[in-house]
């Protein structure tokens, strides 16, 4: 007879995290507030990219952030004198939220309040996109100077989202990104993703995707 057990503690795990996280979603599509998950590696510019979208729809729509790190709340403050009501989340050394964590934060915030919720993720390809937050909508960055084959690596991120934003395409005459083969890679995997090449930095593309927010923080809250 065996002296011991095996416990398929992942697969409980992650089942429980998704009934939190239909939980939460039916609370906030209750209260009408809109929450996106904003995901990516580290350097790819969630913090300027929000920047960017927040001063364009700051005064249409009441905009909080939730700024998920390890550590620090240089991020939080960032967001706070770009004029939206922002606070820091730690994770304690975890690399990304769980539906839990972002209760959390929710909870402590009154998202009630907000027609649109942001929650940054820890940057981070591959944790974050492994967890349900709850969210309305999965979104992630993708910046030109990583490099055009992050799909063929780290799949699962452009799989479960909803709309990945190219970011930095200002440095495409200094990197060897071809715009071609990230489209295909992306459609392949997740056929009907929302795909917008950005600039952070000279404001190019923001607008449409601005415009995609308008358009399903309205449908949500409808």
């Amino acid at each position: 007879m065996s002296d011991f057990s095996v416990i398929e503690l992942k697969k409980s795990v992650f089942e429980s995290n998704d009934r939190e996280a239909d939980k939460l979603r039916e609370e906030l599509k209750a209260n009408k507030t809109f929450l996106l998950n904003l995901m990516s590696a580290p350097g790819s510019g969630k913090t300027s990219t929000l920047k960017a979208t927040v001063s364009r729809l700051k005064d249409e729509m009441k905009i909080g952030i939730m700024e998920a790190d390890i550590d620090s709340d240089v991020d939080a403050r960032t967001m706070s004198e770009a004029g939206v009501r922002s606070i820091q989340l730690h994770t304690g050394g975890m690399c990304h939220l769980d539906a839990g964590m972002t209760r959390q934060g929710i909870d402590s915030f009154n998202a009630n309040d907000f027609d649109l919720v942001v929650l940054e993720n820890v940057g981070n390809l591959v944790c974050p996109a492994e967890f349900d937050t709850g969210s309305s909508k999965n979104a992630m960055i993708l910046s030109v100077p990583e490099g055009d084959d992050k799909p063929l690596k780290y799949p699962l991120m452009f799989t479960v989202s909803d709309v990945v934003l190219i970011n930095k395409i200002d440095t495409k005459s200094v990197f060897d990104f071809d715009d071609e083969a990230v489209v295909e890679r992306i459609h392949k995997l997740n056929p009907n993703v929302e795909i917008f090449f950005v600039s952070a930095k000279t404001g190019e593309g923001i607008d449409a995707w601005c415009d995609w927010l308008r358009r399903e923080v309205k449908a949500w809250n409808s």
